[in-house]
Order: structure tokens, then sequence, then C-alpha cells
């Protein structure tokens, strides 16, 4: 079995070091990191968000090394301008300054063009649309191939998404859900299932999307899983940005091992299963509500069954890819711990109900995020 590499894009909230609240810093944090980091820190669409990138890898250690590398620097240089890095999908409590979009062309032009889903009537920026998100990459793939395999991966991304909610808490209330980053950031063109196209059915419809306005450009396409249009690989991107390195390096293992499985099918041109996008959407929702700790719906046959064993069905099914690179009992140990405290939504939970306070939640983050 060919092995793949992976890569993980994970995106953080900068916070106030005193008030815990997402501040608009940045650029200078950027600025600092970048001298080491280079192009491996980069800008999101807020002041208040950082983003770091691995390079591909085909080793699991050696991507949980690289991750704790990153963040190592980016922490660091955060410390230096008085906040912290947050990995989790919302930030937990308001901004106490009005969020600035990235001085860049394109986010300005995004801005404007998406202003409802950026700004309130009053022109200052909404709270709800910050949102941080953890990318896997898979490849090497052509465009073409990476259609194929989403369409074989898509019934398992709920799956994954259950297994990696960490944003019960939104603006210092509770949601009530596992990841509110999943709702939040539905609000924007094209986020969800991949359609059932093939690369020339793919370029037509990502170019019409352009034309019609409905997106800026094919960097805008939000599919849960979609061909970069900058490496060669399949994106996925259903996870909230989680602070246990650990978990970050399971999903990503996971991801790769689901794909290496899947991927010979792809090549022998097996039809993917059929699955009805009502059905898709369904499964992505109970995900987001409950996460691991509730119910979801089997990727084969609809019915709802426990996320839990459905994270065991995912598993084994991946069992040849991850065997394959000899990561197999080092997800299951770290599933059995997930298993345990109920991932990230409920380690923040557990935190509240301990403290008392959402401050308190924020520093437990922002420690979790900087032991990686």
């Amino acid at each position: 079995m060919k092995i793949l590499t992976m890569g993980v894009e994970e995106e953080f909230v900068l916070v106030d070091r005193l008030t815990r609240a997402p501040v608009n810093r940045a650029p200078e944090v950027i600025r600092r990191a970048g001298r080491e980091l280079g192009e491996q820190v980069q800008a999101e669409f807020f002041n208040a968000q950082v983003e770091i990138c691995t390079r591909a890898t085909a080793h699991r250690r050696d991507l949980g090394d690289e991750l704790s590398r990153l963040r190592t620097v980016v922490g660091a240089a955060a410390r230096d301008v008085r906040c912290l890095t947050v990995a989790c999908g919302t930030p937990v409590l308001p901004p106490e300054e009005p969020l600035t979009v990235t001085d860049s062309d394109r986010y300005r032009l995004m801005a404007r063009h998406f202003a409802p889903l950026v700004t309130r009537a009053d022109g200052v920026a909404r709270d709800d649309g910050l949102v941080c998100g953890c990318h896997v990459h898979v490849g090497t793939l052509d465009r073409g191939r990476a259609l194929a395999l989403a369409q074989h991966m898509r019934p398992w991304l709920p799956v994954l998404q259950a297994l990696a909610g960490n944003s019960p808490f939104a603006g210092r209330r509770d949601t009530g859900y596992q990841s509110w980053r999943a709702v939040e950031h539905a609000r924007w063109p094209t986020v969800g299932p991949t359609p059932d196209l093939d690369e020339a059915e793919y370029l037509a419809h990502v170019a019409r999307l352009v034309g019609d306005g409905t997106l800026l450009d094919n960097r805008m396409v939000y599919w849960h899983a979609r061909p970069s249009e900058h490496v060669p690989t399949l994106e996925i991107r259903v996870a909230d940005a989680n602070a246990e390195l650990d978990t970050v390096v399971l999903l990503a293992i996971l991801v790769r091992g689901l794909a290496a499985t899947l991927l010979p099918r792809v090549d022998a041109a097996e039809p993917a299963p059929r699955v009805p996008r009502a059905h898709l959407l369904r499964a992505h929702r109970l995900a987001a509500a409950q996460g691991i700790t509730g119910f979801g719906l089997d990727p084969v046959d609809g019915r709802k069954r426990p996320a839990a064993v459905l994270l065991d069905d995912l598993i084994a099914l991946a069992r040849p890819g991850l065997d394959a690179t000899g990561d197999t009992e080092w997800a299951r140990e770290q599933w059995r711990r997930i298993r345990e405290d109920g991932g990230g939504a409920a380690r923040q939970r557990a935190v509240l109900h301990r403290s008392g306070r959402f401050s308190a939640v924020v520093d437990a983050l922002a420690a979790a995020t900087m032991r990686g």
C-alpha cells in the first residue's frame, strides 16, 4: 500500500493575556514568528487569528514534532505582544474591541462582497464571525483523484467532525453544541458536503460560481473535502481547532489511514457510496450538536447509532492504512483517552463546572495549546 503524505493547517485565536478576550494583534505576532517560520505562519481573515502550516510528512512523530515547534514559536511571539494563542473553534469570550479584517486586497474584497456575514448593520465586525478550524491535507493527489477520493470519504467525515468538536462556548455563553464553529462557518457559501463531480464538471461548476458572484475565486470553495488549489492534495475541512496536540495528530492519521484504505477503490474505478445530500447534512448537524458523546448516522445504512461506535467502525475501516504506517495501536490508545474524557468540548465544560469562570476555560485552552 502506498504511503500518503499528510500536513496540517491550524488556526488560533489571539487573546489578551489579562482580559482573555480576542485582540487584533496578528500582524505583529506574524512579523515576529515569521523571522523563524517564514510562510509557515500566516494571516487569517481577522487580525485576531493566526494560522500555522506544517510541511508534508509521511510520519506521525514528525508531524507531532513540527506542530509542537510551530506552536512554540508562535506562542512566544504572542507573549511578546501580551497575548496568548488559543486553539478552539470559537472564542470563549467576546472581544472587547471591534474585530478588524486583515489588511490584504483579497480579505478586504471578501469583507465588502460578503458584508452581511462579516459586519453588523452599524458597520462593526460581527463577533460571531471569528471561527478557527484544523484542516488536514493528504497527498500526493492530482485534482481528479482527489475529487474521486472525496466521494468515497464523505460519508465518514461527520464521524471525524464529531471526534474534533471543540467549540461549546461562544461569547461567554454555552451554545449547547459540541462544535458551534460548524454552525457559524456554515453561513459562508459552499460550506458543506462535496458535490459528486469529476474534474471537468468541477472546473465548470467553480467557474459558474465565480462568474455569478457566489464566490470570489476558486480558493473560496469551502466544501468539507476539496482538492487544494495550491498543493496537490485532498484537504479535509471538518474539524475544529483543538488544543491537545495528540488529538490533532490523531485526526491527521485517521484522515490519512482512511484515504489510503479507500484510494485503491478509487483507482479501481469502483463507484462511491450513493449517499443523499440531505442525509449527509443531517449527519453533520448531529456531529456538531452531539459530538462523540451522542448519536450519529451510520455512513452505510443511515441508522442512528452512538457516535463512539461509529468512530470504532471508522478505525476498523481505516486499519489497512493505519497498519501500513504503524499507527494502529497509537490511534486506538488516543481514541480510548478521548472516549473516556469526552473530547475537547467536554473538557471545556468540565473546566467551567469546576471554576465557574469562562476565563479559566481560556487559560486551560491556552496552556494545553502550548503544552504541544
